[in-house]
């Protein structure tokens, strides 16, 4: 059974499940997700937590013991066990497997680590486990769920703040769940129920959002560019590194590149979208940047970039964020870009 956080509470009220799947990199949803869980069996007498933490070099059948041995605290346990690397071996799935098969109401086995690829899903002893349990899996928060998400958390603390406040801490955290709640933690001890106003964030919020290199490709599809300066400014406080940055950028305008290549070839849109393995989620972003970058921008952005990756190894004269702003801009108004020089001195 696969469900999402928004379901978690209702799904623990439909009854007993062995075993839980919580994989993902969102940390509040994890931690809420975890905690939720392992709260809710504690309330109906679940009162022993064993943990193991899993590396490649785990043995298994710690697991298999401590499931099948009786414990002297309590008949109703909880096993806990994280998965460091994301991944299962053979000799471990067979493990679970063969687990799956011992399965009862007086023990709950909680499995979490950072998120599964496909492949790792794919597995038989996860394909097992799910159907005798649940998997979660985590995903970021954003746009529209963000702003429902941030809505519900505020009328769980009974906080008080002007609509105007909203579209701020969304800009400020998007990206960041973990630091907005504490955000709102903080609001709900300073304010109780008095009225936030926008005037009192922007005196005590700090900006703590939080990116990473995918979300300025796929602010850069859909054609924001004030905000993927924004981001690119982010990440050079955080101390991002350029050339992890520059690849990014490279791959998406080299594919960018020769999609608009075969679409000149007559290729339809949806073969492009099987060819390069675009999510459904993608594709609107994809649409709109192949509408809106021309051949002769990206062609001319990809230049630049090369230009970038050198001038960021050779010299400490030049802001490359800045550089890097700069070729974002390129790819929707190179006919204005090319007219001026990229090695400008930054000061």
């Amino acid at each position: 059974m696969r469900i999402y956080h928004n379901n978690l509470s209702s799904t623990l009220n439909q009854g007993f499940k062995p075993i839980w799947l919580v994989f993902g990199d969102e940390p509040w949803q994890k931690n809420d997700s975890l905690a939720t869980i392992k709260s809710s069996y504690l309330q109906q007498g679940f009162d022993e937590v064993i943990r193991f933490t899993a590396d490649d070099k785990f043995d298994w059948s710690n697991v298999v013991n401590e499931y099948q041995s009786m414990s002297l605290f309590s008949s109703q346990r909880i096993i806990e066990v994280e998965i460091l690397s994301g991944k299962v071996n053979e000799a471990a799935g067979k493990t679970l497997l063969a687990l799956s098969e011992q399965f009862h109401n007086d023990v709950v086995l909680v499995i979490h680590g950072p998120k599964l690829d496909a492949a790792q899903q794919k597995k038989k002893w996860f394909k097992t486990l799910e159907d005798l349990g649940c998997f979660l899996p985590i995903y970021d928060i954003e746009g529209k769920q963000l702003n429902q998400w941030l809505n519900r958390q505020i009328n769980q603390l009974k906080l008080n703040i002007h609509p105007d406040v909203i579209p701020l801490m969304i800009e400020l955290f998007e990206g960041n769940l973990l630091a907005l709640d504490q955000e709102l933690q903080k609001l709900s001890i300073l304010f109780g129920q008095n009225q936030v106003t926008i005037q009192d964030a922007e005196k005590i919020i700090i900006n703590q959002a939080k990116f990473n290199p995918f979300q300025v490709v796929d602010t850069l599809l859909k054609g924001d560019l004030k905000k993927c300066v924004a981001i690119l400014d982010q990440l050079q406080h955080e101390g991002a590194p350029i050339g992890q940055l520059v690849w990014f950028l490279h791959k998406e305008i080299s594919q960018l590149i020769e999609m608009q290549e075969k679409l000149k070839q007559g290729e339809s849109i949806n073969n492009l979208y099987k060819t390069y393995r675009i999510w459904e989620k993608k594709k609107p972003l994809y649409q709109h940047a192949l509408n809106n970058m021309t051949y002769g921008n990206l062609s001319h952005g990809l230049s630049r970039l090369a230009e970038v990756d050198l001038i960021s190894k050779t010299s400490s004269d030049f802001n490359p964020y800045i550089l890097l702003s700069d070729i974002c801009i390129t790819l929707y108004h190179g006919q204005t870009t090319s007219t001026l020089p990229l090695d400008y001195e930054y000061s």
